[in-house]
C-alpha cells in the first residue's frame, strides 16, 4: 500500500508590486511621524505615549494617527494614502 504525503508551504507568495525605496531620515527633527493602530488593546496609549517621546526627545513636529477596524485586515487605499501623502515615516504596531 502507497501512502501519500502532502506538505503546504504556509508562506505567502511574494507580492509582484514593484516596491519603492526609501533613503534613511538625517534627522527626526521637523519630521511627521504616522501611526497606524491596528485595534488591538492599549496600542492607542503606546502610540499617544510614543508620539509624546518623539516630540519632545527628537523634535517631531506632529503624528498622524489612524486606527483599523481589524488587526487581520490590511489599512484601507484612504489611509495608506493619507499616510504617504503626510508622513515622513510611519510606525504600525500592535498592541495588547
Amino acid at each position: 500500500m502507497t501512502t501519500k504525503l502532502f506538505v503546504f508551504d504556509p508562506t505567502a507568495p511574494e507580492g509582484t508590486k514593484g516596491r519603492q525605496t526609501r533613503r534613511a531620515l538625517d534627522s527626526l527633527k521637523g519630521k511627521v511621524v504616522g501611526f497606524i493602530d491596528n485595534s488591538k488593546p492599549n496600542y492607542n496609549h503606546l502610540v499617544d505615549d510614543i508620539g509624546e517621546l518623539l516630540m519632545r526627545r527628537y523634535g517631531v513636529n506632529s503624528t498622524v494617527k489612524h486606527s483599523k477596524h481589524l488587526a487581520s485586515i490590511a489599512a484601507s487605499e484612504e489611509v495608506m494614502r493619507d499616510i504617504t501623502n503626510r508622513c515622513d515615516f510611519v510606525i504600525a504596531g500592535l498592541g495588547d
